[in-house]
């Protein structure tokens, strides 16, 4: 199992498809002691990863404390930035507390298009400036992509954008609208959502030293699986409340960053009652699909998109087919 935590909600940046709405800091978040206990539950509960994240995970105090934390106890440790307050020497200190990997957003290869979505003026320059300090460090990273519609066609260029400036991978993330992205007008056609994928899986087997992994996209794991490009990294299509969970800056406990249904708070309900016995994961467990997703032959590896399926059926049923699919058949 591995889990994200947003530790905080507070954010340098307002970007416009942020699922947390990040921006100011939240009074109730977990402080230092409750966050070492969530990282005990966690361990104990079988979770050997875990993504720090936000917000902006570095304008907690307590960054370096509870990364050493969770790495003395045998949690492997990634962190999820936006990377513009990394310089040379918090790249040292993230290195020496133990992160393993760094993931920074980087949306655009043109400046101007990256700095209006993430609503910062000179946000790329200080991005790529914490990239080249990652690089001096010798702190492995990878680049993130949210996919829409203005950088759809980037893509592939991003990811050879990507491969030059040193990162390890290149994980796309296809957007789901929650949190301020409910208000985006941008969609691409399950058409475009599937050229994608199958663009990735060529680039892939072309490349096979330089990892591509789309996120919120299970439909890739059948595809992939069809061209002859899985993975051991590949486990699932659709990890929610399976192998994987979220955990908000309060305590509260979500199946996925994206799929807005809380199961529950670590104050007041242990991590492992909840993870075993969460009616809403248990339910994600079932493989109770509806629609095309009951009978498709790919349920068991690809499972559809839950929080996709959530905010198409007006958030009632995150159990309903996934929208984005043309596998399946009704």
């Amino acid at each position: 199992m591995f889990v994200s935590w947003n530790m905080t909600k507070a954010c340098n940046l307002r970007c416009k498809h942020c699922y947390r709405d990040a921006g100011e800091r939240d009074a109730n978040e977990l402080n230092t002691i409750e966050g070492k206990h969530l990282l005990f539950e966690l361990r104990e509960s079988g979770c050997n990863r875990i993504i720090f994240s936000g917000g902006e995970a570095l304008l907690r105090d307590d960054i370096y404390e509870l990364i050493e934390y969770a790495n003395s106890i045998g949690i492997r440790c990634v962190l999820g930035s936006n990377g513009m307050l990394i310089d040379l020497g918090i790249a040292k200190k993230l290195l020496d507390s133990g992160i393993g990997r760094v993931g920074i957003s980087l949306d655009s290869s043109n400046p101007e298009h990256h700095d209006e979505f993430r609503q910062c003026p000179g946000a790329f320059e200080q991005t790529m400036s914490g990239i080249n300090a990652c690089l001096q460090a010798g702190l492995d990273f990878q680049i993130h992509t949210t996919v829409m519609d203005f950088n759809m066609d980037e893509i592939p260029r991003l990811s050879d954008m990507a491969q030059r400036l040193g990162a390890k991978a290149h994980h796309i993330f296809f957007l789901v609208h929650t949190g301020r992205a409910k208000e985006l007008t941008s969609k691409i056609s399950r058409k475009e959502y599937h050229a994608l994928l199958n663009g990735i899986i060529e680039k892939q087997i072309k490349n096979p030293a330089f990892e591509l992994k789309p996120t919120c996209a299970p439909q890739f794991m059948p595809l992939a699986s069809k061209a002859g490009c899985m993975s051991p990294r590949f486990m699932r299509g659709c990890l929610a409340g399976i192998g994987y969970c979220c955990i908000l800056p309060n305590g509260d406990i979500s199946p996925c960053p994206y799929l807005p249904l809380i199961i529950g708070n670590i104050k007041e309900t242990p991590f492992s009652v909840l993870w075993k016995e969460s009616p809403i994961l248990l339910q994600l467990r079932s493989s109770a699909y509806k629609g095309k997703c009951r009978g498709c032959e790919y349920r068991e590896i690809c499972g559809g998109c839950r929080a996709r399926a959530y905010y198409y059926s007006k958030e009632t049923d995150c159990m309903a087919a996934d929208p984005w699919c043309v596998l399946g058949k009704a």
